[in-house]
């Protein structure tokens, strides 16, 4: 398996019918109740705006966590952790449709949206959707990519433009797509939004989804392209046969509006075989949805003491014959759950605990129905038999209470985590995946930098206690230290002023350590190491497979066979460390050969 080393950039503080219009789980939502003397539906106020805190967990599209993501959400910028983990903590966003937006190299932009309520934190699970190279096409000539999933993006002949600028563009277009199924298990964490949108009157709708696309053009010199004004392209959406036979012979378009958060409607596609074709005028996220009128709906989720139930996943199923409005999305810290739905219908309220696969049954189902006005369930009590509350302590390794600290859970590749309080205390309640969840506990302390080794432990139905656990001995600090002319000059990338952290998901030959610098001297600074990660192990060799950096003006590669020394390798969640020396040689002509040494501990990702 290959190991990379890679750094990121930080900016200043970012079967039933699945056809789903999905809303992540938020608060108070009053603000667009509808008005029922106004049947088309209430013009949304993107003015008003509240103070919000938002947390969540980002993963890639094998579900290994995202670290070093850059998260912006208001005015506020931060990075995931290793964990892929995030919080913006105090940040003022708008009301009615507050926006979370994830960006990382390689991938479509992640964005969720919410309605905020002051006192009120939101949370979510997002999965990034890979660049996928769809294709190129002639700029001058036009041409079409096609999927094998059946989605074909077509451009018109001379109909491409530098979209800084504006200037016409005459090479090569290179086309990243990605189809995003709308009865895929894990839509609510791939789609941008929440499915909200706005028509061409100016109102507020909810959105029942017949698939997605993400596109982005670049060219040659990986510039961003767009269609040239005046110009169409054609998008062709592929429709399953499971939906075919329902949907509408035309439906609108939309594309999402990463300003506020919100589609917004944008012409007609219209139906052809088991396919929408529609023209469009620019690229980003775009959706054929039908709209509809949209109704609030709140609960609380409780165990059967009255302890609310935090990262909970809930489903909002219709039951109504032809009713598709389906919407998912995550408890918060106090058990909260708000939701749009459809008026009118009835639904079937699932929970279910965070495990490593789908399609499990729920841990809890009810069913219900809305008309035409807000509705609030209370409290929805999961039994006893199907939750488990944790308590425990930490301490560092002076045996004092840590108060600026953590207990990561591991299930699988779900991680969650739940902050300590003054005393050094955790106490929290979760759905568990079965009568029993095995799962690895790390305590981690930030002020000291240091965590514990994981713990595994099996959570049982009721009161799990703990103990304490001492957050010592495994120092959390992670590093890469390299020059690139032997040894002359360092250059040092530290977390988490710089982001840090193992990119692979455990199935390929190759681990890769990454990193980017944060901030002067090293703002401007990358570096990416692969290595064999077949047989590794504390005390191994194995052989360097790439070195590249921001230091290094050509494509170095690797021609005289270097080894790298790995002096830790930890359990999954705990750090690989290492170091090597040798020459990697610059690219022809220049062949400039260049003298590299270089250290590095990061936490291991896989």
């Amino acid at each position: 398996m290959l190991v990379q080393l890679k750094k990121k950039f930080y900016l200043p503080l970012i079967a039933m019918m699945s056809v789903a219009f999905f809303f992540s789980c938020q608060k108070n939502i009053d603000h667009v109740t509808p008005d029922p003397t106004n049947p088309q539906g209430v013009t949304p106020d993107l003015t008003t705006r509240v103070n919000s805190s938002v947390s969540g967990f980002v993963t890639d599209e094998n579900n290994a966590a995202v670290n070093g993501a850059t998260v912006n959400v208001g005015t506020m910028s931060t990075m995931t952790d290793e964990y892929g983990y995030f919080e913006v903590k105090n940040v003022q966003v708008v009301k009615t449709a507050a926006v979370v937006t994830i960006t990382k190299a390689g991938y479509f932009k992640g964005i969720k949206t919410y309605a905020a309520t002051t006192d009120k934190a939101a949370f979510f699970r997002i999965k990034l959707i890979p660049k996928t190279p769809g294709g190129t096409i002639s700029a001058t000539a036009g041409g079409n990519v096609t999927l094998s999933n059946g989605l074909i993006i077509a451009l018109p002949a001379n109909g491409v433009v530098i979209a800084a600028g504006s200037a016409a563009y005459t090479g090569t277009v290179h086309v990243a797509v990605s189809w995003i199924n709308p009865q895929a298990a894990d839509l609510t964490q791939i789609m941008p939004g929440d499915l909200r949108g706005i028509d061409t009157d100016g109102y507020l709708k909810g959105l029942t989804t017949y698939g997605m696309a993400a596109v982005e053009l670049t060219g040659d010199a990986g510039e961003l392209l767009q269609v040239a004004t005046g110009k169409k392209a054609t998008i062709t959406m592929p429709l399953s046969s499971l939906l075919s036979s329902a949907a509408p012979s035309s439906i609108p378009l939309w594309y999402f509006d990463e300003t506020n958060g919100l589609w917004k409607q944008d012409g007609t596609a219209t139906k052809t075989g088991n396919t929408y074709v529609g023209e469009v005028s620019h690229f980003s996220f775009w959706n054929c949805d039908l709209p509809n009128a949209i109704v609030p709906l709140t609960f609380t989720v409780v165990n059967g003491d009255g302890t609310p139930v935090a990262d909970a996943y809930v489903e909002i199923r219709p039951t109504t014959p032809n009713s598709w409005s389906h919407c998912g999305g995550y408890t918060d810290a106090t058990g909260y759950v708000s939701v749009f739905v459809t008026p009118d219908a009835s639904y079937s309220l699932e929970i279910y605990s965070n495990c490593n696969s789908w399609g499990n049954a729920p841990d809890y189902s009810s069913a219900f129905s809305v008309t035409t006005t807000a509705v609030d369930l209370g409290n929805i009590v999961v039994g006893t038999a199907q939750t488990a509350t944790v308590t425990g302590t930490i301490t560092d390794c002076g045996n004092n209470p840590v108060t600026n600290g953590y207990i990561v859970v591991q299930n699988g590749w779900y991680y969650s985590r739940y902050p300590t309080d003054n005393t050094g205390s955790y106490n929290f309640t979760t759905v568990l995946c079965s009568g029993t969840t095995s799962v690895n506990l790390i305590a981690e302390d930030i002020n000291g930098a240091q965590q514990s080794t994981p713990l595994a432990y099996t959570l049982v139905p009721g009161t799990n206690t703990i103990g304490n656990l001492q957050a010592c001995g495994v120092a959390n600090n992670e590093f890469i230290h390299y020059s690139v002319d032997g040894g002359l000059t360092y250059h040092d990338l530290v977390a988490p002023g710089d982001s840090l952290f193992q990119s692979g998901n455990g199935t390929s030959s190759v681990s890769y350590i990454v990193g980017s610098g944060n901030g002067s001297p090293t703002s401007n600074l990358y570096v990416d190491v692969a290595f064999d990660n077949t047989g590794i192990a504390a005390g191994s060799i194995q052989p360097l497979i790439n070195f590249n950096s921001s230091s290094i003006a050509d494509q170095p590669t690797v021609t005289t066979p270097i080894g790298v020394n790995i002096t830790e390798y930890g359990a999954v969640g705990e750090y690989i460390a290492g170091n090597f020396t040798g020459t990697v040689t610059g690219s022809a002509p220049g062949n400039t050969p260049y003298p590299i040494v270089c250290t590095f501990r990061v936490r291991r990702n896989f």
